[in-house]
């Protein structure tokens, strides 16, 4: 019963998106306990923090996910964001590298380089979104650098990846900088 559930649900995530839900299903139809852990990683992911800096939070979830290295997972993180009402011509210009015209999805965007980075060195981007939007954003922003690439390497480890050189955000296609 819960698996037929959690593949149901899969699918309609798939149709909504244009997403290619096959690995979910894999995982789904192997293991109905991983299936489920499959579910609930989005309580993670998905935390946005407050409305006012949603750009900040798509920022930070696009660059941990392109460095991830997943075109399908990049462009899923594009439709998100567009969800949450992000700028396109900022979430394009990030993904161009373009930071000094990215606003603030430009700031979260090179606020996760730094935190994956590993550097010890103090994030001035944090502080900046800090000072901007208060310590949720702060909080969205390192859930969300962290929690992106989950998605790219899980499925590289399951022998679905796909590297990602470009994303399309309102019909105009962004080659990838970083």
């Amino acid at each position: 019963m819960i698996r037929a559930l959690l593949h149901s649900g899969t699918r309609s995530f798939g149709k909504k998106y244009d997403y290619d839900v096959t690995y979910m299903h894999e995982v789904i139809s192997a293991s109905t306990k991983a299936g489920l852990a499959l579910t609930f990683l989005p309580m993670v992911t998905q935390y946005k923090g407050p409305k006012e800096a949603r750009a900040v939070w798509a920022g930070a979830l696009l660059a941990s996910t392109l460095d991830g290295d997943c075109g399908p997972c990049g462009q899923l993180v594009v439709s998100f964001a567009l969800e949450e009402g992000v700028d396109g011509d900022q979430l394009l210009a990030a993904i161009e590298g373009r930071f000094d015209e990215a606003g603030d999805v430009g700031l979260g965007f090179q606020f996760a380089q730094h935190a994956i980075s590993g550097s010890y060195e103090p994030n001035t981007f944090g502080d900046r979104i800090r000072q901007r939007f208060g310590d949720q954003a702060v909080i969205a922003a390192s859930f969300a650098a962290g929690s992106g690439r989950f998605y790219p390497v899980f499925k590289r480890g399951l022998g679905d990846g796909h590297a990602c050189q470009q994303l399309v955000v309102n019909g105009r296609v962004g080659k990838v900088a970083v």
